[in-house]
């Protein structure tokens, strides 16, 4: 297993992270045969959004002894009443709910307290200048939390948060499906399976959203990684073909800021699936020549999706890396001072680009990739 440090909160997370929602289906036994699966592999990071008493129980019962090599993103402001899952901003029914959280998982602290679920720009405003942050600081000074996230699926909410300056990390979601959809503030829209003909590319307020988070060292955890199991057949994939959870995982990890990918386990043999991405071939990974030749929705040609498909390269230049960081410059009017450190500790950079243009000929979206080499190494003189 790898680990990724997430943004600036200093956590060191697995690549790959447990989603906790399917475990609410689960009796104690199977919800500790998939946990114990997640440690074996070197699974560190779990998302536990879900307000049902049950399933926290059981998470809890599962690492009990063992809190230390978990860390935890626990949500604030989901809620359980009158038998069901419900997304609250009155602390009187917060406030006992998330005291409840820690007890049934056995421990006095959350490693990641999850601002839950905000989409639209009013309640943005509404929860960040008002009671709710409030109460979300004093979780932090007494340290029932560690750091401040946030999940959303609307881009241009995570955005307002990723510029906030008080939010650490978001709990986003990321896969090529969704990453071709403009901002909604209807969630159910992204699962109608819908899809509008002329989209070619990511959309550009989700690729603004990932460098920006990038820049201001925003960490992401990734969740809809898979689009619900949509991307695994053709009949359901919007492109037309069918992606494996490796070629999904290696989509959202290869998205700027990114540090686990937050899968869902029903059993062990999906966490096996899912940390085969550890393991796998270049050629396994591979989503890029998969969504280039679709026959439908592929990707834009011309534009660079970090994939490293370029690999390798005869001057030992990190390509996927470098377009990365020049497309963070591009966005300010200077260099910021971290993209430019980060560029010169590169061991090759474009200045090390020998022209001899075989990274162009592996590009499924035909970059122009030498082009941009020299464009880099005239930027970052």
């Amino acid at each position: 297993m790898k680990y990724r440090e997430l943004g600036k909160t200093g956590l060191m997370v697995s690549e790959i992270g447990l989603g906790g929602e399917w475990l609410e289906r689960h009796n104690t036994e199977e919800v500790k045969a998939v946990i114990d699966a997640c440690e074996k592999e070197g699974i560190n990071i779990l998302d536990c959004w879900m307000s049902e008493p049950n399933v926290r129980s059981n998470i809890g019962s599962a690492i009990k002894g063992k809190r230390s090599r978990w860390i935890i993103q626990g949500h604030i402001g989901s809620i359980w009443e009158n038998g069901q899952y419900v997304r609250s901003r009155d602390l009187e029914k917060v406030k006992p709910v998330f005291e409840d959280l820690l007890v049934r998982l056995q421990t006095d602290y959350i490693d990641l307290g999850m601002i839950h679920f905000i989409d639209t720009a009013e309640e943005f405003d509404r929860v960040m200048n008002g009671e709710f942050i409030e109460y979300v600081r004093q979780l932090k000074k007494e340290g029932k939390i560690r750091h401040i996230g946030m999940s959303s699926h609307n881009p241009s909410i995570a955005k307002m948060a990723a510029c906030h300056g008080e939010i650490e990390m978001l709990l986003f979601s990321i896969n090529p499906a969704f990453d071709l959809l403009p901002p909604v503030t209807d969630l159910e829209q992204y699962f109608t399976g819908q899809y509008d003909e002329s989209l070619s590319g990511i959309a550009p307020e989700r690729e603004e959203l990932y460098k920006i988070c990038e820049q201001n060292r925003v960490g992401i955890t990734v969740m809809k990684g898979y689009a619900g199991g949509r991307l695994f057949q053709e009949q359901t994939s919007p492109f037309g073909v069918a992606l494996t959870p490796v070629q999904c995982i290696h989509y959202a990890l290869t998205r700027p800021a990114v540090a686990a990918v937050m899968a869902g386990f029903d059993n062990p043999q999906h966490v096996y699936e899912a940390v085969a991405y550890e393991t796998a071939s270049s050629e396994e990974k591979d989503y890029a020549s998969v969504l280039a030749s679709a026959p439908r929705h592929a990707f834009s040609t011309g534009q660079c999706t970090y994939c490293g498909h370029c690999a390798p390269c005869p001057a030992r230049i990190d390509i996927a890396m470098v377009n990365k960081l020049y497309d963070l410059a591009l966005m300010q009017d200077e260099i910021p001072g971290t993209v430019r450190a980060h560029y010169q500790q590169l061991n090759a950079n474009a200045a090390d680009c020998i022209g001899c243009g075989s990274c162009e000929s592996r590009c499924p979206f035909q970059v122009p990739i030498t082009g941009r080499m020299r464009k880099a190494k005239e930027l970052f003189l």
